[in-house]
């Protein structure tokens, strides 16, 4: 198995077998500055220059999942939980446009507080408010919500399946369904929503196959964004002294071969590698990703969204970050986008057809 034979297969949108994907994952020294090389040079031909600025706010850490790993869950009882005021969060998403920041990613739990049409009528006032694009992340919910919010101005949907691995799941995921999760986004791509997903690297008993399946699994459902992180287990859940089982280098190679296998879907720098590397997300930026996702979130409720510890940015003003990654993105010689990063992806699908 040769690395220019796998890049001619990508290059021919060949799709590679999970051996493949292994060798990928396994390569190092002069072949995996190649491969991160080719993922740049992709994301620089399909994506072009501009790194998008999504900022994430954290509006509630009300959850009713009970994942083992994640710092909110239900069973936590060490969390301030709250929920940010609309009119607040309206307000948030006024100043992150005056940042640059040209999507608003409104983050929770699972807080049923926020019914279809409470949500509905905050994507609506930020539509009126702003010229942001709006996507959600609040976890399951049924087809007809969806369409409601999408209705009201919701342009994107984010929902990671954390694992294609049916045992791995249900041992991270006591009170869910993998099923469910799949279902979740296989509507919201049949009814018109740009829809991401993702998944966590390093799961508990995870080993090198099932890291492979779950790329292959990613790229399979065609998505418009895709979001992967490390795993990093909150120290008040179950999972607290579980270790993830691969090196940090592993979670690099893995953005690298996505963006081989997704040319043209949106895949961000995300919050969590910085976590494990403070160069984290420069590094991924450089290979393969086009998207920055600074923590939009104002400053007295970031300490109370923990997913997972030593979360970085916690300290910092909404302002703080903004300028922070704007520095960031200047320093990779590249350039803020400045309109909606919509989908291209969805776009040559369509055009296609």
């Amino acid at each position: 198995m040769e690395l220019e034979n796998i890049f001619k297969n990508t290059d021919k949108n060949i799709q590679l077998t999970e051996d493949e994907i292994i060798y990928l994952l396994l390569t190092k020294d002069k072949d995996l500055k190649s491969l991160y090389n080719k993922a740049d040079n992709i994301r620089r031909q399909y994506m072009g220059d501009e790194i998008f600025l999504r900022g994430i706010i954290e509006f509630s850490n009300f959850c009713k999942k009970d994942c083992y790993y994640c710092g909110i869950q239900q069973s936590n009882k060490n969390v301030r939980r709250y929920r940010m005021a609309d009119e607040e969060i309206i307000q948030t998403c006024k100043q992150i446009e005056k940042f640059g920041q040209t999507t608003v990613v409104l983050q929770s739990g699972e807080d049923f507080f926020y019914t279809k049409e409470k949500l509905g009528a905050l994507i609506e006032n930020i539509k009126k408010e702003t010229s942001l694009a709006i996507t959600i992340s609040v976890g399951e919910r049924d087809r007809e919500t969806y369409l409601y919010w999408q209705r009201k101005g919701m342009d994107r949907y984010l929902i990671r399946f954390e694992t294609s691995n049916r045992k791995l799941f249900k041992q991270c995921h006591p009170d869910d369904d993998l099923d469910t999760r799949i279902m979740c986004i296989e509507i919201l791509k049949s009814i018109g929503i740009q829809t991401g997903s993702g998944f966590l690297i390093g799961l508990p008993n995870e080993e090198m196959s099932d890291l492979a399946k779950d790329i292959l699994f990613c790229s399979n459902l065609d998505l418009d964004m895709i979001g992967v992180g490390p795993f990093i287990p909150h120290n008040k859940t179950p999972f607290s002294k579980t270790l993830n089982p691969f090196k940090n280098e592993i979670y690099l190679k893995t953005i690298a071969i996505l963006r081989l296998l997704n040319k043209d879907a949106h895949i961000p720098a995300t919050t969590a590698y910085d976590a494990v590397n403070p160069e984290g997300r420069n590094l991924l930026l450089q290979m393969g990703c086009n998207v920055f996702m600074p923590n939009s979130t104002p400053q007295e409720y970031r300490k109370d969204y923990l997913l997972y510890p030593k979360k970085p940015c916690v300290d910092e003003s909404v302002a703080d970050c903004s300028l922070c990654v704007e520095g960031r993105v200047k320093s990779l010689g590249r350039t803020i986008g400045k309109g909606p990063g919509h989908s291209i992806h969805k776009k040559r699908s369509n055009a296609s057809c």
